[in-house]
This record gives C-alpha cells, structure tokens and sequence, in this order.
C-alpha cells in the first residue's frame, strides 16, 4: 500500500509539474494593425494566427485602429478568426483610436473583444473593391449580404445582434462603455496588463472546444511587421501610389527622349510595377487612369507638334480629372489628397511647358553649324561670276552662282545654297 501510494503521489507529481511548467512556458503573442484594412494587413494577420497556431501561443493579441478598408480583405480576415485555433483577442486601443467600417467585423468575430477607454467602434460599411458605381437595387443586396454576414457573427460569438445590424444600415457608432453595455464588446481594459488580468479564466469557444484563457501574468511577445510588410503597406497608401504612378511615367518619358540614358528608363519602370501592384489593393476607377495616361501623351505631343499651349492645357484638364477619377469610394481615407494633385499636376505642367518652350526656342533659333549657316551671311567675290564664280566667305572659298553679273572684289549675300555652290547676289548697300 505504501509503494502504491507513493507511486501515486509520484505520479501526481510529474503531472503537475509538467502541467505547471508548460502553462508557464506558454506566452501571448501581439500584432498591431493601425491603419486600412487591405490584402497587405490581411496577409499579415492570417500569417501572425498561424504562426500563434504552430507555436501553440496562450492566444493572439490584435490590437486595432483602423478607419476600415476593404471588404474582400476584412472577409478573409474574419474567415482566419473564426477557424482559428488559438484564441484571439481583438483589443481596440490607444486611446482615441477606432474600430470603423471593416474594423467592426474584425472586433466581433474575436473570440474576446475589448476596447481602451475613449476609443469608439461602428459605422460598418466595407468598401467593395474595384471601385465600380453601383445601382441602388445592387447597393440594396450588399447591404443586405454584410448585414446577414455581421449579424451571423455576432451569433456565433453571443454579441449583440441588433446592434451589429444597425452599424452596416444606420452607420451607428458607440463608445467603448456603450459597446459594453450593449453586450457589443467583452471588456475594457486600460492596458495590455490589464487585458490580460481580465481576460484570464474567460471560457471561449476555439475550434468547437471549450477553452479556458490562462493568461494573467504570462509574458507577451510582440511580432513585428517586419521591412517587407513595412514597405508594402507604405506603397499601398493611395497617395503614395499616385505619387509612384507619376514618377513612372517622367522615368519613362526621360528614358524615350533621351535614350541610353538607362538610370531614368529603370527607376520609372520599377515605380510603375509598385504603382500598379498598389492599384491591386485600391478601388481604382480605369477611366481615370485612362485619363492621366492621355494627359502624359498630350503633354509629349506638345513637344513634337506645336499647338501654342493647346495640347498643354487639354493635358493639364485631363490629368486633374484622371486624378479625381482616380481611386473612387466614398470613405475618404482611401481617396488622394488634393494637397498631392495640386502640387503634382502644377509640377507637371511647368514641367512640360518648359519643355515645350524650349523646344519652340530652338525651332525659332538660327542653325549656327553646316553649310545652312552660311545663308544670310557676306563675303567677297573672288573671281568674276557671270553666272559662276568663286566667293570668301566665312573664311573658305566656295563655289557661287549669280542671276546677275558680279564683278571680283565685290561683296555678295548669300541667299541659299545647291548642293556644294552658294546662291549669292550683290549685297545692296
């Protein structure tokens, strides 16, 4: 009876110090998303749930501030939640910050939802990609479709339905201590420390299993975006897309009027894939683009057909309506700033009608080399010409033809010139 008790008691003990020890082993881990909801963020979300998955983290901390995004990018993100099989914490902080549009479906698929005190969450309306204009019978069934999407979502998590729906129809916004009492959020916490003291025993449902959050105390490890999703977001940004988009086509037009030149050939192609690789992640209007590629050939037209300004102008009107026409939503945070259009489109019209008026100028200036250079010039008849003769002129001697007789020693103007002879006549005193 001893052996066995004391077997028992050994067994006992293994257990819980292998029980003990892993529990302190585990950790949170923590990403941080402020900014548009877009396939950069999404990509970077998926990727974080599934490195917390191999490395069997306590849960996944998504802390939030995003004025939303768009709509494909927040359903994969959502789908990646709701089969993930760690728990995640959608913590909508620092203060001041928001869960709007795409950021409300995000907050309610979590498996625990909080908010820092004076952050706000609501107005639900995804942006549909591509940017197309939508009827109002089609604007009706999307509607429809995102509200039946928030309000299945809130289900499953036990949230407040009504309120879910009422955020895509009504655009509502709550603070964070309406969220909680609307049952729309968990908690609120002051701090990750106080998350994760308040979140610590909470029974959530991960992968069709009831889990218990051990995570009061545990140490957070946070997972950096890193140089690549660092860059990609930045060029994702509309404004710096556009910007890249402009800067493409001067490399291009500097490498195709001065060829060979190379530098200005590479850097404006490779502005152009980042910009184009940005348009993926925008809702981009092609008339638009469209517009703004006509603008650049109008301006390049300028240069070799001179229109005195017109082609100049026609250039400048389309690339401010391209630029308007450009990204088209109606959330302003995925639209260009008109503090970059103006400047841009001023820039690039001087620009061009620098260009041209240097062009004009020197189409206008007298050829001061070959022999085109010598019509208008003077000289001495070196022998008789009556027709043909020989002239000094511009320190050589020429062979010269006259209409009419020219004595030698006389001064001559050249008037044009026959293959290798000068038309001169007498010049008149």
């Amino acid at each position: 009876m001893k052996r066995l008790f004391f077997f028992i008691w050994l067994l006992g003990l293994v257990f819980w110090i292998s029980s003990t020890g892993s529990t302190t082993l585990r950790e949170s881990y923590l990403i941080e998303i402020d900014g548009i909801i877009n396939p950069v963020s999404m990509d970077f979300i998926l990727k974080s749930i599934h490195k917390a998955e191999i490395d069997q983290a306590e849960c996944l901390i998504l802390q939030l501030d995003t004025p939303g995004g768009l709509a494909e990018s927040m359903q994969k993100i959502v789908k990646g939640i709701l089969a993930s099989k760690v728990p995640v914490i959608v913590y909508v902080a620092p203060d001041g910050g928001r869960a709007a549009s795409a950021g409300v479906f995000i907050t309610l698929a979590a498996h625990v939802a909080a908010m820092s005190p004076g952050t706000h969450i609501g107005a639900a309306h995804p942006v549909n990609i591509g940017g197309q204009a939508m009827d109002e019978e089609m604007s009706k069934k999307i509607a429809n479709d995102f509200a039946a999407n928030i309000r299945s979502i809130a289900k499953q998590r036990g949230r407040n339905q009504e309120w879910a729906e009422k955020a895509v129809r009504e655009s509502v916004s709550i603070t964070a201590d309406e969220a909680l009492k609307l049952k729309v959020i968990d908690l609120i916490a002051g701090d990750l420390t106080d998350l994760l003291e308040q979140a610590d025993g909470r029974k959530v449902m991960v992968d069709s299993k009831e889990v218990i959050l051990h995570t009061r105390g545990i140490p957070v490890r946070e997972l950096p975006k890193g140089v690549r999703y660092r860059i990609l977001d930045t060029i994702t940004n509309p404004n710096v897309a556009y910007i890249l988009m402009i800067l493409g086509f001067y490399g291009l037009f500097f490498e195709l009027t001065s060829p060979g030149a190379v530098l200005p050939g590479v850097v404006g192609g490779i502005c152009l894939i980042l910009a184009f690789y940005a348009f993926q992640s925008l809702p981009i209007n092609y008339a638009g683009l469209l517009l703004i590629i006509f603008a650049i050939i109008l301006f390049i037209a300028e240069i070799k057909v001179v229109s005195h300004g017109i082609l100049s102008i026609g250039g400048v009107i389309s690339m401010i309506l391209g630029s308007f026409l450009l990204i088209e939503s109606p959330e302003p945070y995925l639209k260009i700033s008109k503090a970059v259009i103006y400047p841009t489109v001023l820039v690039t019209a001087l620009f061009f009608f620098w260009v041209v008026g240097m062009a004009v100028s020197m189409r206008s200036k007298k050829t001061s080399t070959g022999p085109e250079a010598l019509i208008g010039t003077t000289g001495k008849a070196e022998t008789d010409i009556d027709p043909e003769g020989s002239v000094f002129v511009h320190s050589e001697i020429w062979n010269a033809r006259s209409e009419v007789l020219i004595e030698k020693g006389e001064e001559v103007e050249v008037t044009g010139i026959k293959g290798l002879i000068l038309l001169v006549r007498r010049k008149e005193p």
